[in-house]
């Protein structure tokens, strides 16, 4: 089967077709750099990365956009806090990110333009705006979007503007028409960053930020647009009415949005308080853990974070590491076409990548129990293939197992103390249970004839 992607403005998969042959165009909204990456941003970008990823897989020439926000309340803010400029801030935490997203194995993007390189295009666009009335200066001096004037507002986010207006918990503000309008352009405040427009100093609204990096790298119409569920509404939806009303074109084909995740219930946000830093979590678990776990779920789906879950997938994925045994893999792609062909119809279906660990899995125990060398091998090098075609095992088995791992020599004679004791009760499970979680551990055991010894591997 072709490729299908959910499409979020039409609320069902569809067979995904590039306007331009061989050829596809993503923008997909990036960070907001006031602080370090979490497990959250990871989620997301993840997700996009399996997806560029795939489509060169396809043969498609992937032209990756991933934008910066450099500058927003949220930074101004953080920099005050800090006692320190905001540039000083923005290239820190820029700095940081690269730094994460280069360790979770992420495709650079095509393109990452910053939104204070592109503001003279913001100012373009919103000119354009008012001049075709779609937006209007407000009485305090900022210039908003006029909804209204967009008959297919909400078209993305299943929102009637009639609702949006009854139930908008907004006091009235004096400065607009209506309170579901939006900012393009806001006035300059003391001590923050502004640049010259018709209107006056000042600085861009968020939404319009995209609208135009993205028609900058990619044309007023292009394939892939992807963020987060909350950017759904509003922001992406804002998108579409300022961009289709200043390009006069459709603007995007395809609207991918990956799923929350949760830890103890809630979004996972530095708002909440409730995150976990990329940079923090690498220091105990290998990055491809990370993206196991990530991937694991489907990429729409609610994902849960807890204390066990990257435990588990560390499990999981060690059984792949150690069914590959540190051997050089080489192999030829026509004689895994079978496994390819399973890999491709999984991902074909939405980016199932659930379904692809299972064949993976299944791979694992076939060899396992097949004794015959040149069968392995063959289905050790189908498990790089596609590993690699998904951002892991790029490392050795030795390597991912001693990753992050200490050695604590009291633990370990504990360890073989009581694998020991089941040996002599016959508790052989207890016993290899014991063997295989210092197998995890990236430690291995050797019963000799003058007792059990250790070793790191």
């Amino acid at each position: 089967m072709p490729l299908v992607l959910y499409n979020t403005l039409s609320n069902k998969k569809e067979r995904f077709k590039s306007i331009q042959p061989n050829k596809v165009g993503m923008y997909v909204c990036g960070v907001t750099v006031y602080d370090s990456c979490h497990l959250g941003h990871a989620r997301a970008y993840v997700a996009f990365d399996v997806l560029a990823r795939y489509l060169k897989h396809l043969g498609y020439e992937v032209n990756y956009v991933r934008n910066i926000t450099d500058i927003d309340d949220k930074i101004i803010t953080r920099a005050n806090e800090n006692g320190e400029s905001t540039d000083s801030l923005v290239e820190r935490t820029i700095t940081q990110m690269h730094e994460d997203f280069n360790s979770l194995n992420l495709l650079p993007p095509s393109i990452e333009p910053r939104a204070t390189q592109n503001i003279e295009g913001m100012v373009s666009m919103i000119a354009d705006l008012i001049e075709m009335e779609h937006a209007y200066i407000g009485k305090n001096g900022d210039v908003f979007f006029r909804v209204k004037s967009f008959k297919e507002y909400g078209a993305l986010s299943n929102k009637n503007i009639d609702e949006l207006i009854a139930g908008a918990r907004i006091e009235k503000d004096i400065a607009k028409e209506e309170p579901h309008d939006f900012v393009l352009w806001k006035q300059a405040k003391p001590n923050e960053p502004s640049w010259e427009s018709p209107w006056g100093q000042g600085r861009p609204g968020w939404h319009i930020e995209c609208s135009v990096m993205s028609k900058n790298s990619l044309g007023k119409s292009f394939d892939i647009h992807g963020g987060g569920p909350d950017l759904v509404f509003p922001h992406h939806e804002n998108e579409i009415a300022q961009s289709e009303c200043a390009n006069k074109e459709k603007f995007v084909n395809y609207w991918v949005h990956s799923g929350l995740l949760k830890i103890q219930g809630e979004k996972m946000s530095k708002s909440l308080g409730n995150f976990a830093l990329i940079k923090d979590l690498i220091l105990d678990y290998h990055p491809e853990v990370i993206r196991f776990f990530l991937q694991s779920s489907h990429y729409r789906s609610e994902l849960s974070f807890d204390t066990d879950s990257l435990a588990n997938a560390k499990s999981a994925l060690t059984r792949i590491y150690q069914a590959l045994d540190n051997t050089d893999i080489v192999g030829n792609i026509d004689d895994i076409k079978d496994e390819i062909k399973s890999f491709e119809a999984a991902m074909n279906d939405d980016l199932n990548t659930p379904q692809v660990f299972g064949s993976m899995f299944e791979m694992v125990r076939k060899i396992n129990s097949n004794p015959q060398e040149v069968e392995k091998k063959r289905l050790r090098f189908a498990l790089i293939y596609i590993g690699r075609t998904l951002g892991i095992l790029n490392d050795s088995a030795e390597n991912f197992l001693q990753y992050g791992t200490t050695i604590d020599e009291e633990m370990i004679l504990e360890k073989i103390k009581a694998r020991n004791k089941a040996r002599a009760d016959k508790d052989f499970t207890k016993a290899d249970t014991i063997r295989d979680d210092l197998l995890a551990l990236g430690i291995m055991l050797d019963d000799g004839i003058h007792g059990t010894t250790w070793k790191k591997i």
